[in-house]
């Protein structure tokens, strides 16, 4: 119907839209380059590579945000020609997979599959498969996905869904195929490629030229290419600036039936992309996001200052602490205070138990540490008259019973005996527990708090503390960070204490010099807060005026204990050793026990692997 070199053509193309008309037989007769840029139909390209089609043998990386959606209808059984045979997998996931196609030797699959949702960010793989180094990323905040082989990147971007694919072959480990926009117009859907259909060459000297053929080649159905189709043999429909996703894109169309001398002669598409504007959308909804969740940070941090004032520091670190002490409080779980020695965490379980519902009913602070372990059971849990010698007639009751309503408080809970733990457990399971030498059940309403200076998880494993307890108390975990991780704090704190310590000790109030503080924020405080107020107290006693100078701190003496000495030098291979060591024991266990996965992760051979495994006795 139209010459190549036509005017309609050359009119067509200077169009800011998109124009595609096809005849009564749903034949292409124009197709100008706005429609070609949206639909991706071009034929300039970063890597040039052959026709051909997926062999035996070659090595399939795949990336598909959305399985079954704009990925050439994939399915989940269709990956079994790479050797993935995983039910678990299902329409709508997002993967990342690596496998040889239709070898039944060889090295197995390697994949991560996820059913994402709105806080999904991003999905990865990384490994080295047959000796050629690959990653494959979804980023979904961003919106593509990047197949990498032998750190060459194949990026696609997308709206919606896509389905990415990079083939290297099997025997040359050279690039086969990467798959580009547009790939639906040119019949490479990823589903089509695994089936066996061939792929068209990319290079500049490649040209794919739509015009003659049918429209459903080049846009695989879907209401508006049926429409429009429709339209050109026959049917009045019609319609100017409608909403339209075609080929996965968003677009603004108008569609018009073309009659000549009183008769159908095909239809006319006009296309706006719209891509675009949905981008900048999205853009300006997550910077509104943000935006919310900066100002509903900046209310908790306002309101953790004003909420728990006992808790001193403005810092980024003790924010967060008193930010999730505060969620904590709302709660009745058991919270798991972690920190060293002389971080505050008494302080802290006593500000979460005043800013619960239960403050106005007992808080009592159990201290497990000092108190003998004979005695310790009749503590917590109290006796029956007559229960052992010594005991009194009428009993006693324990702290759980002294809590009733409240908060217990059990500090320095790594110092229990195991065979206090087992009724410990009980007590947190069924909140119910039996005093010594008592045949009556006896149930309590507490809201239980632990802390400790210790590494629980260490202790789990030395068979010091019982996993059941350790992972009954961890439910809400907070940790607070050391005086020297926090040092801005400093100032704060000083200006706190030095008035109730002058009250204290009956003395005027004192100040404290620059010098001073600077010598103080200088020190790395391995006694935390306790050890601050301890050196204030004594500067306090030594200064005889109103001003603590740096001379009456006894930090000087500290530090030059504390400054590492020739004999707290290790040898280097001692050192490399622990590393290796830290190194291997955290591969595996990040890949979730996978050793052949750890042994990837860290570029090592197998022999070397589990020679390290047997030597550090892994």
């Amino acid at each position: 119907m139209f010459e190549p070199d036509s005017y309609a053509r050359k009119f067509t193309d200077m169009m800011s839209e998109g124009f595609i008309f096809i005849d009564t037989k749903g034949k292409i007769q124009i197709y100008n380059n706005k429609a070609k840029e949206i639909f991706g139909i071009t034929y300039i390209y970063g890597i040039s590579h052959s026709a051909g089609k997926i062999e035996e043998g070659d090595i399939i990386i795949i990336g598909d945000n959305c399985l079954g959606k704009d990925d050439g209808n994939m399915t989940p059984e269709a990956l079994s020609c790479i050797g993935i045979r995983d039910s678990g997998i299902q329409n709508g996931d997002a993967l990342i997979a690596i496998g040889t196609y239709k070898s039944g030797k060889g090295e197995k699959p390697v994949y991560r599959h996820i059913t994402p949702d709105y806080d999904t960010k991003a999905l990865e793989l990384g490994y080295t498969y047959l000796d050629t180094e690959i990653y494959g990323i979804i980023d979904f905040k961003n919106k593509f996905i990047n197949l990498e082989v032998k750190k060459e990147k194949y990026i696609m971007d997308y709206i919606n869904s896509i389905g990415h694919i990079v083939v290297i072959d099997g025997n040359t480990k050279k690039l086969k195929f990467y798959q580009t926009h547009g790939y639906t117009a040119r019949g490479e859907g990823l589903y089509d490629l695994l089936m066996g259909k061939r792929y068209r060459a990319k290079g500049d000297s490649e040209f794919f030229d739509v015009i003659g053929k049918d429209i459903f080649e080049i846009h695989k159905g879907g209401s508006t290419i049926e429409e429009f189709y429709e339209a050109a043999t026959g049917k009045d429909i019609s319609y100017v600036n409608e909403f339209k996703e075609i080929n996965g894109r968003p677009t603004i169309c108008t569609l018009s039936p073309v009659n000549k001398d009183g008769g159908r002669v095909g239809a006319v598409l006009k296309v706006e992309d719209i891509s675009e504007i949905k981008k900048a959308i999205r853009e300006r909804d997550e910077a509104l996001l943000n935006l919310e969740q900066m100002e509903r940070r900046f209310r908790e941090e306002e309101s953790a200052k004003k909420l728990m004032p006992e808790i001193i520091g403005e810092s980024r670190e003790i924010i967060d602490v008193k930010r999730l002490a505060i969620k904590a409080s709302k709660t009745n779980s058991t919270v798991l205070l972690l920190g060293e020695s002389g971080t505050g965490k008494s302080l802290l379980a006593r500000a979460i138990h005043d800013s619960s519902k239960n403050k106005s009913r007992p808080f009592i602070h159990v201290n497990c540490g000092s108190i003998p372990e004979a005695l310790l059971e009749s503590e917590l849990f109290g006796y029956e008259g007559g229960a052992f010698t010594g005991a009194r007639a009428a009993g006693k009751a324990g702290m759980f019973e002294l809590a009733q309503g409240g908060t217990i408080f059990l500090d320095e809970i790594g110092e229990i005996s195991l065979s206090l733990q087992v009724k410990l457990l009980q007590v947190l399971q069924d909140k119910t527990f039996f005093k010594i030498g008592g045949n009556r059940n006896i149930e309590v309403n507490v809201r239980i708090i632990v802390a400790t200076n210790k590494n629980l998880e260490e202790e789990m494993l030395k068979g010091r503390f019982r996993e059941d307890l350790y992972y009954r108390i961890n439910v809400f975990p907070i940790w607070i960070p050391p005086l020297r991780e926090r040092k801005g704090d400093i100032y704060p704190l000083v200006q706190n204490m030095l008035p109730l310590i002058c009250s204290r000790l009956g003395c005027e109030t004192k100040r404290i010099s620059g010098e001073a503080l600077s010598v103080l924020t200088g020190y790395e405080w391995p006694g935390n807060i306790r050890e601050l107020e301890n050196i204030l107290e004594r500067a306090v006693n030594l200064a005889e005026g109103n001003t603590i100078l740096s001379t009456h701190l006894t930090i000087d003496r500290i530090m030059d204990y504390a400054r590492p000495k020739m004999a707290d030098i290790r040898p280097l291979k001692e050192v490399m050793d622990e590393a290796e060591k830290r190194a291997i024991a955290e591969a595996i266990l990040i890949s979730g026990g996978d050793k052949k996965a750890a042994m990837n992760a860290l570029k090592i051979g197998k022999t070397s692997f589990y020679e390290k495994i047997n030597k550090y006795g892994i």
